[in-house]
């Protein structure tokens, strides 16, 4: 269908940002001219806009919550595990839609250097993808074949730093003082050393320090991640601005939804921990406002790795939004810990706090992803529990390995770090659950413990306020992959164990419920069904936490239009009673069984759904 005048609409939309943007551009940098660069293209990369993507954006623009609903599942997958290339995502589709999945988060596939990547977040050039991908004309297809299927695509967008392969840093190695501006250059350590007395380091085992010395130039650049990942000097308004067209590139690409990694880093500042400054949240609120001028119809992905109550800032405004979605990094952490543990009790107060936040507010749920699991709990609170925070952190971790407290997990450590006694857990799902030393004992009873475990946690995910984003390979309980420790430049790196190749062998079991796999799958799918055509799951409903009286129990119950939903989910290898009754009538979502809701008691590792309408 042809559009109204497209130029009319593009000038309506600059029209409410216009004066902000330009507010907030001078505040920042203080240059006209600049500033009349961007503006101009902005309209260039409007222009360039396809039609299908244009009438994206108008159709997301006259419904601005389509992303709130039921609806949205995604998926997060390495496209060389997954399918090989962009056009093996592509012969996929039909897998994902068999998933129920409408949202794919593609992991970093934009050039990187071999052997100095970080996963992918170290770019060397943001037009280009690796060539054993594909092309920039392979993900425009991917994207347009998607789109016809419903699904939204999803990427990184690494703002932070540029690989020290960037055309830009190897200008700025030769000496260049335009490039070397792009990035923070010192001929003395002086100034380092001050930064250094109060900015933490990420990987303090791995790459410790916050500078690494450039021979070439004989200066210290900075480089918060890695050596080779150069941090972006975003006091330089050319440093915006062409990151700003490179999103807008792959704007126009086809990209619904753009992750920003690691946000919080992106504004520098002497004296302070370079993380979550007031300059951060102009450069992102500009950011927003630029992709609602040309391309409303894509979304923000804040990464900010923070308890609720503090990345709630990168939400913006009613009035000023920054992001459209964040991470819900802290309940991930903590599910793990209850897991641990057999103790809801955390869980159940920071669930408390997720769920008075705004209802505008989405947050992504998530059990696993591509990175380890950091042990960033509220030790205040477990304190007065009785758990001391080394301790504690040593615990997790030993029952994650499989050393401590009864457990079949089989984890691996990473960034292990003797002097704090800290490090962070990797593996997938299912080897944590226990389920790949039950497959080695052949032991059925815990094959099917670790199964019920595995639905119990992904039950609870699809019951939260927000989107739940499954690790691909998760959905057919695949396994940790030990072939890492073979190949010298992913060895060092633990998390590549659970960034294997993804197991299409084991995932054609899927469609027989007397294998792991396919219980698993058929479960999951039968959860994402509920989950999308049952109203109770929409944004809107009203979500608590219930009481059971036993520490090993978490129920979440969930209102919406004279209909009531209660979950109650066992953490314990025990079948345990819940000290809850209501009167009426329930329908087990799961089973379709009627059944009244008087102390009910769960098996161990399982859970319930039950639905009471008025």
């Amino acid at each position: 269908m042809e559009m109204k005048n497209t130029e009319e609409m593009y000038q309506e939309r600059l029209a409410r940002h216009i004066d902000e943007i330009k507010w907030l551009y001078m505040e920042l940098y203080d240059n006209e001219a600049m500033l009349q660069e961007l503006l101009q293209q902005m309209h260039v990369f409007y222009e360039q806009r396809g039609i299908a993507l244009r009438g994206s954006d108008e159709r997301r623009e006259s419904n601005p919550a389509w992303y709130k609903g039921n609806e949205m599942l995604g998926m997060m997958l390495y496209i060389e595990n997954f399918a090989g290339t962009l056009r093996g995502v592509r012969d996929k589709i039909g897998y994902l839609r068999e998933s129920n999945v409408n949202y794919i988060h593609l992991m970093p596939f934009l050039d990187t250097p071999e052997g100095r990547s970080d996963g992918g977040y170290a770019v060397s050039d943001f037009r280009k993808v690796r060539e054993d991908l594909g092309t920039i004309e392979d993900l425009r297809d991917l994207a347009e074949a998607c789109h016809e299927q419903g699904i939204n695509l999803c990427m990184d967008f690494v703002m932070n730093h540029t690989s020290e392969d960037h055309e830009w840093a190897v200008k700025a190695r030769q000496g260049d003082g335009e490039y070397m501006s792009r990035y923070f250059f010192f001929d003395h350590y002086d100034i380092p050393a001050q930064y250094e007395q109060t900015v933490p380091q990420v990987f303090p085992t791995t790459a410790p320090g916050n500078f690494t010395w450039c021979e070439e130039v004989r200066h210290y650049v900075m480089t918060t991640f890695y050596p080779y990942q150069w941090d972006l000097n975003y006091k330089n308004p050319r440093v915006f601005n062409e990151m700003m067209y490179n999103f807008l590139f792959l704007a126009n690409c086809g990209i619904d939804i753009m992750r920003i990694d690691a946000v919080p880093y992106i504004w520098k500042e002497l004296g302070t921990s370079c993380r979550n400054l007031p300059k951060v949240h102009t450069i992102v609120r500009i950011m927003r406002m630029i992709s609602e001028v040309v391309c409303p119809g894509v979304l923000l992905l804040g990464e900010v790795v923070m308890e609720p109550r503090k990345v709630v800032p990168y939400f913006g405004t009613l009035e000023k939004p920054e992001c459209h979605m964040l991470y819900n990094v802290t309940t991930m952490a903590t599910t793990w810990h209850t897991v641990a543990t057999r103790d809801t009790r955390l869980l159940k107060r920071q669930l408390d706090i997720v769920n008075d936040l705004p209802k505008d507010y989405v947050f992504l749920n998530y059990l696993r992803c591509h990175d380890d699991i950091g042990w960033g709990l509220d030790y205040e609170t477990l304190k007065t529990e009785g758990f001391e925070e080394i301790p504690h952190k040593r615990y997790l971790n030993n029952y994650f390995l499989g050393l401590d407290g009864y457990s079949d997990s089989r984890g691996r450590l990473y960034n292990d770090d003797p002097v704090t006694q800290d490090a962070r857990m990797c593996a997938t799902t299912a080897s944590l659950c226990g389920l790949e030393q039950a497959l080695k004992e052949e032991d059925e009873e815990k094959i099917t413990e670790s199964v019920n475990m595995i639905l119990t946690l992904h039950a609870f995910m699809f019951l939260l306020s927000g989107i739940p984003v499954i690790y691909s390979g998760d959905e057919i309980g695949q396994l940790n992959d030990y072939s890492y420790e073979q190949d010298p430049k992913k060895a060092d790196d633990s998390r590549y164990v659970h960034r294997g190749a993804f197991q299409w062998e084991q995932a054609s079991l899927r469609t027989d419920p007397d294998t792991p796999q396919g219980r698993i799958f058929q479960e999951i799918s039968r959860m994402e069904t509920i989950r999308r055509t049952e109203e109770l799951f929409r944004s809107e409903a009203a979500v608590w936490t219930i009481d059971t009286g036993e520490k090993e129990l978490l129920s979440i119950g969930r209102y919406l239009n004279k209909e009531k939903l209660i979950g109650i989910f066992n953490f314990s290898e025990r079948a345990k009673v819940a000290h809850y009754s209501e009167d009426g009538l329930f329908t087990d979502l799961m089973t379709s069984k009627i059944q009244a809701l008087e102390e009910p008691e769960i098996p161990a590792h399982s859970f319930v759904w039950l639905k009471k309408t008025f």
